[in-house]
């Protein structure tokens, strides 16, 4: 089932997690069992990330470097459909422009829409000190809202050589929404316009980067509403782990921590007591959020279901 549907039927605010391939030459079956432990929780899909290519140098025995190019996390589509068969879970397909062709996003929809997946979400991703080479006969997509608008157009049988006869796809497409904006957005009304713009050309619904302050998710929704965007609007949860978190997610993340969080953090004792600040934070956050009959809450999880989970069991989720 698509997840727009689920969102649409559903009584109560569903959980949905996200989790990362492994690094390549890494087994799958430690992934598999972070599923396997969220599985009481019943999440309706899961989402499986992919991550573009990049360039690293590896210095050789004279001296000199040379240019090694690879994915560091491929498998996204292979694993995506190994938890959607072996646990009957959906599970929802990060694509992205960055670092990848439209054919080869072409092909990719194609696999998935063979392989029976139809839940994908268009992100531009990340820049990396790697910029893929274009032939002359193939282009990319410089932005979601164009990954978007290729999506659609294949769910209405148009793809990239239109003189081929084609069946139509059936995608739904989540995308990505900033409640504190986007890096690179001159501000938050600009931003959500051009969110507005990714709902225009296709989206089903909007899955918010990490935020630890619920009134800015709040808000947020307020000003797309106002904005005429009406889509569901899933609130994304990290929990904080780690001390030197409070440098790297807002560095990383482009996102603010509330300063009673911080504060607790910084007076913890040892990095136990950081980590138990961090599940309570999180409870109470989840909390509200459920009590405020979000559509669902979406948690990062990536590769460590333990905290997750702690705070999930101590709602009697």
């Amino acid at each position: 089932m698509k997840v727009i549907e689920y969102l649409q039927k559903a009584k109560d605010p569903l959980i949905s997690f996200e989790i990362i391939p492994p690094d390549r030459g890494r087994s799958a079956e430690p992934i598999y069992r972070i599923v396997e432990e969220l599985l009481e929780f019943k999440p309706p899909f899961i989402d499986v990330t992919s991550h573009a290519a990049d360039a690293s140098y590896v210095q050789q025995p004279d001296g000199s470097y040379i240019r090694k190019i690879n994915r560091k996390r491929p498998g996204t589509i292979g694993l995506s459909a190994a938890i959607k068969y072996r646990y009957k879970i959906e599970t929802v397909v990060h694509l992205l422009c960055s670092g990848f062709t439209r054919e080869e996003t072409e092909d990719a929809l194609i696999e998935l829409s063979y392989l029976g997946i139809t839940n994908v979400m268009a992100l531009r991703g990340d820049e990396h000190n790697y910029r893929k080479t274009v032939q002359p006969n193939r282009t990319v997509n410089p932005s979601a809202v164009n990954l978007v608008e290729q999506i659609s157009r294949m769910n209405r049988g148009i793809f990239l050589d239109d003189e081929l006869p084609a069946d139509p796809t059936d995608f739904c497409i989540g995308v990505a929404g900033y409640p504190e904006k986007h890096a690179e957005a001159p501000s938050l009304a600009a931003d959500i316009r051009f969110l507005q713009q990714k709902v225009d050309a296709g989206a089903d619904y909007i899955v918010t980067q990490m935020v630890f302050d619920n009134r800015r998710y709040f808000e947020f929704v307020d000003r797309c509403r106002a904005a005429g965007i009406t889509v569901p609007i899933i609130p994304g949860i990290k929990l904080l782990t780690a001390r030197r978190q409070l440098n790297s997610l807002p560095r990383i993340f482009n996102i603010s921590l509330p300063d009673a969080l911080v504060q607790d953090v910084l007076a913890a004792e040892n990095d136990a007591a950081v980590k138990e600040i961090g599940i309570a934070f999180a409870r109470k956050q989840v909390e509200e959020l459920l009590n405020a009959r979000v559509p669902c809450i979406h948690f990062y999880v990536m590769q460590q279901a333990t905290r997750v989970k702690q705070v999930l069991g101590s709602l009697g989720l």
